[in-house]
């Protein structure tokens, strides 16, 4: 989870959401509502290395976009960078032979429990922690001149945030084992060719693609999408079979929400596609 990055100056001309409230550490994180979506923004300069101020600061965004009402959340850069890898002081314990200190899987465990969906917005350098964040939440858009990687092998290390495990569950063991062996940047549209990642974008339509899939996300079935990636999480950990055996369980809060009433009524009426779900 380690990484360098080229020289980089703000990114200009992003749009930002309607209504701003800063997150717990302002200078890392700002956390933006635009209508029912949250826009975390990472503006830790230069590069939005990853160190434990940020992670704990985007922890404090995804905890504070759910206290907020949202019903889907964006992780964006507001740099030129997404992220650039770790900030090396993570690493000072490594002198006197010890691994990082702080749980660096906190997040992990936050962006997979967390009821809402998350979709990271991936512009300029991603990666090492970088990719690895990207690849906590549950989709990915990028611009096509994105630059992603696990290049942790250039410093002796491999992803110490989920990278391997979570590239072999999308891309299978091979591309996991070519991508942490050689530590080599790849062009988003191999990741995307990969299933690493769902979408590329032109560069100056990533702001309006995230966008839109973000506020698609919102208005969908809220309480259906948390059980969709509670049975996805679920699979992944347990596999198919047990999976079947614990969906009745995974889908019991769909049958008392309010938006499958809504659904089933807009169905009858409207045919497919028509109803405007509530989120709740």
């Amino acid at each position: 989870m380690t990484g360098t990055a080229q020289a980089e100056t703000e990114r200009t001309g992003a749009a930002d959401a309607v209504a701003s409230t800063p997150a717990p550490d302002a200078a890392l994180v700002t956390l933006t509502m635009d209508g029912a979506v949250a826009v975390a923004t990472m503006r830790y300069a230069p590069h939005n290395f990853l160190n434990m101020e940020l992670l704990d600061a985007l922890v404090a965004a995804a905890r504070g976009a759910v206290a907020q009402g949202a019903r889907a959340m964006v992780v964006r850069s507001g740099l030129r960078n997404f992220c650039a890898g770790a900030d090396v002081r993570l690493f000072e314990s490594s002198q006197r032979g010890e691994a990082p200190t702080g749980d660096l899987t906190t997040l992990l465990s936050t962006f997979d429990e967390l009821p809402i969906p998350i979709l990271a917005s991936v512009n300029g350098v991603c990666i090492g922690g970088g990719l690895e964040l990207a690849l906590a939440c549950d989709l990915i858009v990028a611009a096509e001149s994105a630059k992603i990687g696990s290049i942790e092998a250039s410093v002796g290390l491999n992803p110490l945030m989920g990278g391997i495990q979570r590239v072999t569950q999308r891309a299978g063991a091979a591309r996991a084992k070519e991508m942490a062996l050689l530590g080599r940047r790849y062009d988003a549209a191999t990741m995307a060719r990969w299933n690493i990642i769902n979408w590329v974008v032109p560069d100056e339509q990533l702001v309006d693609v995230t966008a839109t899939i973000a506020q698609e996300l919102a208005h969908g079935p809220t309480v259906a999408h948390a059980s969709t990636k509670a049975l996805v999480s679920h699979a992944v950990e347990h596999g198919v079979r047990a999976t079947d055996e614990a969906m009745h369980e995974l889908q019991r809060d769909i049958w008392r929400s309010e938006d499958l009433k809504i659904g089933l009524a807009s169905l009858q009426a409207e045919g497919p596609g028509a109803a405007r779900f509530e989120g709740r």
